[in-house]
């Protein structure tokens, strides 16, 4: 019987006889260096945990598949929405944004929402959030705000200085703020959140018109939430408790699933708006661009192994397919070549070699090579460049996406843009939020910005007044602030602010 069990074996396959006592010179010791098996597993034990995640450390991820339920065909020509009742694999990876990878998942924080579509055509990932909106439109902010929202560089220590001093000192914030400090900054879990894909991305057909879009993955489950006094006993009792319930319910059959509904601009369309339609501090109002529902995602499957898959997954905005592209969003722009160069950095040049990172549907072939972690072949003998004429592979014309103007002087310039970044914040406030969701607001912002100082928290309440005159008033209320010095704060420039509240 004991030859039909699994033998233990070094990783280059040499049977281990004692996986319990190191070779060593007598029963005490010392041990030998000879003891090829101990140095082996330590060694490796050394190098288990790759670099965390600079943001989004914490998550859960899952396979499932997406359905096509409607023709988009006169919109794109992606292969992967090409007829109805089309499904693709995918897998999809939930996180939180600014926490550690050991932080809970109830912390109040946008929530990641990365899909990998693994199409005929190649990988497609659509990297976007549960919020529509985001705090910031330039990437060259990005590495700034981030750093906010860590630890101070000297206590170590979450700052709510930090934390607001930032927020404060960049209005275009507001939107994503006011989202961020409702319930919906704490969703119940995973399965209870929309996605979206936040920034506007271009679809084209088969005849090379297009169009500008937003994706809005919209729960099955039905939206559900956390107060603040919920996510904080949650924090303790259970801080994993989003991941928990995400494997669970798939382990017991209760696949989570969402539909996916468009928005879809035609150029002259999107010209003519009345606000940026790439400015991702900003939506698409839905009176002004219906959604229509065009699919339906659906998680069947957790991961054989979280290491292998989850935390080695890897997703990018530049991967595209053919019928999908990018848009001129500066931030996006940025992002297309900041998370490529970041999965570089934390697993490797060849990170797309990782079997959940790999095409499944499709077949890759270029001239890059060698490299570490290179394991599949490394294109055997054939040509490493191009042109060539040894059979390599060629381009494909017929790949490109279709042109679009742009214009404009070269040079480090401000956003200019006639509509301000305060009317969709005040109009969330006033017309979406009910009289429940404003108290909770108030009661979360105030609570987390009292820690700030008081320069900065008139600051921000001044902010909040540019958005809606109430909303102004109620966090000056409960911060206890001269609401007439919030009022005056309110009435000047953001230069003029900045420098009236300077330390």
């Amino acid at each position: 019987m004991a030859d039909d069990k699994k033998k233990l074996t070094t990783n280059f396959g040499k049977p281990v006889e004692d996986d319990q006592n190191t070779v060593t010179a007598g029963s005490t010791g010392p041990a030998l260096i000879q003891d090829i098996h101990l140095l082996e597993k330590l060694a490796h034990f050394d190098r288990e945990r790759i670099p965390e995640r600079v943001v989004h450390a914490k998550g859960a991820g899952a396979h499932g598949y997406f359905e096509v339920t409607e023709d988009v065909t006169k919109y794109t020509k992606a292969k992967f929405l090409s007829k109805v009742g089309k499904r693709t694999d995918l897998f999809i990876r939930f996180s939180t944004v600014g926490g550690e990878k050991g932080s809970a998942d109830a912390e109040r924080d946008p929530r990641g929402f990365a899909i990998k579509f693994y199409t005929e055509d190649g990988n497609y990932d659509l990297v976007g959030n549960n919020t529509p909106v985001f705090f910031i439109r330039d990437p060259l902010k990005f590495p700034d705000f981030i750093h906010t929202q860590k630890r101070n560089p000297g206590t170590n220590l979450k700052d709510a200085d930090m934390f607001w001093d930032f927020l404060s000192l960049t209005p275009e914030s507001i939107h994503q703020v006011t989202v961020l400090f409702s319930d919906r900054g704490t969703p119940k879990t995973f399965r209870h959140m929309n996605g979206y894909s936040s920034h506007t991305f271009k679809w084209y057909n088969n005849k090379g018109k297009y169009f500008w879009v937003q994706y809005h993955f919209k729960t099955e489950q039905g939206i559900q939430n956390l107060t603040r006094d919920e996510a904080t006993r949650l924090k303790g009792e259970d801080p994993d408790h989003a991941t928990r319930d995400l494997y669970d319910a798939i382990e017991r059959g209760e696949f989570p699933s969402w539909k996916l509904e468009m928005q879809i601009m035609t150029p002259e369309q999107a010209a003519k708006y009345r606000f940026d339609p790439f400015d991702i501090t900003k939506v698409w109002f839905h009176g002004d661009v219906a959604p229509i529902t065009i699919g339906r995602m659906v998680l069947n499957r957790n991961s054989a192994n979280y290491f292998a898959e989850v935390e080695q997954a890897a997703f990018s905005p530049a991967n595209f397919v053919p019928g999908i592209a990018a848009s001129p969003d500066k931030l996006l722009q940025g992002r297309l070549f900041s998370y490529h160069d970041t999965h570089r950095h934390r697993l490797g040049p060849n990170y797309h070699l990782i079997p959940v990172n790999r095409p499944k549907a499709a077949t890759v072939d270029n001239y890059q090579r060698d490299g570490s972690m290179q394991v599949d072949g490394n294109f055997g003998g054939s040509p490493n460049y191009y042109p060539n004429s040894f059979g390599g592979p060629q381009p494909n014309p017929d790949a490109s996406d279709p042109a679009f103007g742009v214009s404009g002087e070269v040079a480090r310039q401000p956003y200019a843009h006639p509509n301000d970044d305060f009317f969709q914040a005040g109009e969330l406030y006033r017309r979406v939020m009910t009289d429940s969701d404003r108290d909770h607001l108030i009661g979360n912002i105030t609570t987390h910005l009292c820690n700030a100082q008081k320069r900065i928290q008139l600051r921000q309440a001044a902010i909040f007044y540019k958005a809606d005159a109430e909303y102004g008033h109620r966090i000056a209320e409960g911060l206890r602030l001269d609401i007439k010095e919030v009022e005056r704060l309110a009435a000047m420039s953001q230069e003029e602010r900045t420098k009236a509240t300077a330390q």
